[in-house]
């Protein structure tokens, strides 16, 4: 039985709310990214945070587009956003954009200038910086605020008409120019960008900031619990200020602790200078921390929702480490996965004592975490095999339990042998390895009573597929590149893909199906590309079987 985990803040949040009838006992959340990019990990923590507490709490979830800002907007984003969170495993109530409400913002921006709560600024953007002061001396007026509300309303009217270029003006808040938090002193609401938005078209020349557009928005949909990350703390009281202001629905912001994760990069600025600059091959490369990216690269939706739920949900930042994402989908596909026999450094082996011609079919379990093995395959066997080069020392050590001269090992799923002769190519390199089987020692009917320690992979050399593998490590060889001395791009991880171009497959591997995982035995976790073709198949690694990097760290 599972050990019931305690609340997180926000659900002792939410249990008082319902305790006290507030929001009529709903809750109602919402998830709301701007389509100016792929999905990240750290947005997943968002959706499982914001869909997982409405489920728990039978309550409803929105996606909303967050699309205020159209220079940077693209559909090609807002459609692999939709791809992510349903490949997650969720379901919005309802989806809906910031632009819906393009018109009630604009009238809402009309009722402050009526209160004489929003004035026309004609500063440029220097100005109205240098007047807000700093953290330690007040901002000044600048000399548009205290024009009159007839004024205001006339020019605000006129920006939407198009009358100004971009940059003429600005419509800003009224608020405190002393206050100690900068975003109180007269924050810009609306700015004028004569740019093509991708679903109002060219209605509007005017669009309003996030700022403004954020809190409305929640309260238009009457989200209960508008869930963010800590930066948006000192904005909070500007949220609280615009509803109270407007008198509307109360929606509440609570601040949560962003996902930051060792080994990579979460900005999406940093991240499409990747995409841009081809250091990787797109938002999906299976090296990008992107959700494309690590559903590509073989990581399931339940081993990214279990990693969300293990590291929780807090008030301080902090940096995950990547390892336990990785630990998340070992322990997925270890239950999942279909065995498979892969050779990726071949080296042939030749059973001197088995007949030429002959071969035979060998039983393999798919998966012997899974019930009853997970059924079966056939494994043909011959008397020619490809072992891993590494798996042969011509000077094997004392507790080497592979093969050498004179040395026994089990051939998965097949017999044990005995190494009696090797061959070496004319640059001194093993080119075949030469050893004898032992009939009474097949799996499953084995009665040579030999016992050895080592089992080996192979696959049989007339009956041998190939396919493409791409073996996928750390983006970057530092543990945090954004605080790294110069360019995040210097610490890039050269050995981050490797490239084998004709690894050798057991020949079952040719019906592999996208989307499923694979343990090459021995080897790690796999999972077939997109770009594999019938006639060339791609495998990427998900994941390696243990832990190379933890290792590597306790080396240095």
């Amino acid at each position: 039985m599972m050990e019931e985990r305690s609340l997180n803040f926000l659900e002792e949040i939410i249990e008082e709310d319902l305790g006290n009838d507030r929001n009529n006992k709903r809750v109602h959340t919402r998830f709301p990214p701007e389509p100016n990019g792929y999905l990240h990990i750290g947005h997943a923590k968002s959706i499982c945070l914001n869909f997982g507490i409405a489920q728990k709490y039978n309550g409803k979830t929105n996606l909303r587009f967050d699309d205020t800002n159209p220079s940077t907007e693209e559909t090609e984003y807002v459609d692999s956003i939709r791809e992510d969170i349903q490949w997650l495993g969720f379901k919005w109530d309802k989806e809906l954009y910031s632009s819906d409400y393009f018109d009630v913002l604009y009238e809402y921006a009309r009722v402050l200038i009526g209160k004489g709560l929003a004035y026309v600024d004609d500063s440029t953007a220097e100005e109205i910086a240098a007047a807000k002061g700093t953290p330690t001396d007040p901002g000044v007026p600048t000399t548009d605020r205290n024009r009159s509300i007839d004024e205001n309303l006339q020019l605000f009217a006129e920006m939407k008409a198009g009358k100004y270029p971009d940059g003429a003006k600005v419509l800003r808040a009224k608020i405190d120019l002393e206050s100690p938090n900068m975003h109180l002193r007269d924050p810009l609401m609306y700015r004028i960008k004569h740019a093509h938005h991708h679903r109002t078209g060219d209605k509007w020349c005017i669009y309003p900031m996030y700022d403004f557009a954020h809190g409305q928005s929640d309260a238009i949909e009457e989200i209960t619990h508008s869930i963010c990350t800590l930066e948006f703390i000192p904005h909070r009281p500007l949220y609280e200020w615009f509803i109270d202001k407007l008198g509307i629905f109360p929606s509440k912001q609570y601040e949560f602790a962003r996902l930051n994760m060792n080994f990579t990069v979460m900005s999406k600025r940093k991240l499409l200078q990747l995409v841009n600059e081809k250091y990787v091959n797109g938002w999906d490369d299976p090296r990008m921390p992107t959700i494309s990216g690590l559903r590509r690269r073989g990581y399931t939706p339940a081993s990214i929702r279990n990693f969300c739920d293990r590291i929780g949900v807090a008030k301080r930042e902090n940096l995950i480490d990547l390892s336990l994402l990785e630990f998340c989908i070992r322990e997925d596909l270890n239950k999942s996965a279909l065995r498979r026999m892969v050779v990726m450094d071949p080296v042939k082996l030749v059973i001197t004592n088995y007949p030429k011609d002959h071969s035979e079919v060998m039983h393999g379990e798919n998966n012997p975490e899974a019930e009853n093995g997970g059924g079966h395959r056939e494994i043909p066997f011959s008397s020619e095999i490809w072992i891993e080069r590494e798996d042969f020392l011509e000077d094997a050590p004392k507790k080497f339990f592979r093969l050498g001269p004179g040395l026994m090992v089990r051939l998965k799923n097949a017999y044990i042998v005995k190494c009696d002769d090797f061959l070496k190519d004319e640059n001194g390199r093993v080119s075949e390895i030469h050893c004898s089987y032992i009939p009474e020692s097949k799996s499953g009917s084995d009665t040579s009573g030999i016992h050895v320690k080592g089992t080996i992979h192979w696959v049989s050399v007339k009956h041998a597929k190939t396919a493409e593998i791409r073996l996928y490590d750390r983006l970057f060889k530092v543990e945090n590149p954004s605080n790294e001395d110069g360019d995040f791009k210097e610490y890039i991880n050269q050995d981050s893909l490797t490239v084998i171009e004709k690894a050798i497959i057991e020949p079952d591997l040719i019906n592999a199906q996208a989307g499923l995982g694979y343990q090459f035995i021995r080897k790690g976790y796999f999972t077939l590309d997109v770009d594999s073709k019938p006639d060339k198949l791609i495998f990427n690694r998900t994941v390696t079987l243990k832990d190379a990097w933890a290792k590597e760290v306790k080396k240095g």
